[in-house]
């Protein structure tokens, strides 16, 4: 599901958690529920940012390298990537983990808020309290049990939003860029490419929209936006295709929307980004 180095990593392989339900979402991003009791645990540098909810008890877990502070029920716990911390469970709890990677979420903060993705900045959170993204990590839970992909996708998306508007969580560096997109040629970019998603789109088409070298467009655009020109509009066409999902349109005439060549190329597509078949996201979706 996830790196091997990641928190969930970690906790399926070295400690006594149990796993009692978990999502894979794609590009880079999954959510688990856990149970854990009477274990001790070590993160050193884990991959990707972790993002963690007490929906159960807490108040037996304490983070032994920050003082043995201990949790609550609803206490909110961010785990930033590269980050290091020890802990000591004494009583039983269950948690929610929502994981995402680091280009995953710069990418979604650079889309969010139409800010260059070098701005984000994660800060490292041990039992704060935040309930609105509290409770949209809660909805992540409900959906994660029941195996609701659409449900925990937008409880994902709430919870990203609650993190980047709530100035003690999340936000921007306060630096001076170098390099990179200028934001409007970054806006123009964008309302370009979803402009064309129809049709294949070249780098030099986007390299003379920017008004730079091919080279240069793709070095700047990764800076700015957190991923690659092209994995960024593969992002936009399988976007795209999702919302066209919840229709009615025969999923052949959904591949012409987004740009794919065939049916077969966006199910192939569809199922390296997020895991699942165009076919089974659309019965998903139904179902719920």
């Amino acid at each position: 599901m996830l790196h091997a180095s990641s928190v969930f990593s970690s906790l399926s392989a070295s400690s006594r958690a149990e796993r009692l339900h978990a999502l894979d979402l794609g590009e880079g991003r999954a959510s688990a529920l856990w149970r854990n009791s009477h274990d001790r645990m070590r993160y050193e540098r884990a991959d990707g940012h972790t993002f963690s909810c007490y929906l159960f008890g807490g108040d037996g877990t304490r983070r032994i390298d920050a003082g043995s502070i201990h949790g609550w029920p609803g206490a909110l716990c961010i785990m930033p990537e590269g980050a290091s911390s020890e802990w000591e469970i004494t009583d039983t709890f269950d948690f929610v983990h929502l994981y995402v990677s680091d280009q995953e979420l710069r990418r979604l903060f650079s889309e969010t808020f139409d800010r260059d993705a070098r701005l984000m900045v994660i800060p490292e959170t041990t039992f704060g309290e935040a309930p609105q993204l509290a409770g949209a990590l809660g909805q992540l839970a409900q959906a994660t049990r029941s195996g609701d992909r659409l449900w925990a996708e937008q409880a994902l998306t709430a919870s990203v939003g609650h993190l980047f508007l709530d100035p003690r969580y999340g936000g921007e560096k306060a630096v001076t860029l170098r390099g990179g997109l200028a934001p409007a040629v970054r806006r123009r970019l964008i309302e370009f490419i979803d402009s064309a998603l129809h049709r294949t789109i070249t780098l030099q088409e986007l390299a003379t929209l920017a008004g730079l070298s091919e080279f240069h467009l793709q070095r700047m655009f990764s800076l700015s936006c957190g991923v690659s020109p092209h994995g960024f509009i593969m992002n936009r066409r399988i976007d795209r295709a999702r919302r066209m999902l919840e229709g009615v349109e025969p999923i052949a005439q959904i591949a012409s929307a987004c740009g794919f060549s065939s049916q077969s190329h966006l199910t192939r597509m569809f199922k390296t980004v997020t895991g699942t078949t165009p076919s089974a996201y659309r019965r998903g979706i139904t179902r719920s």
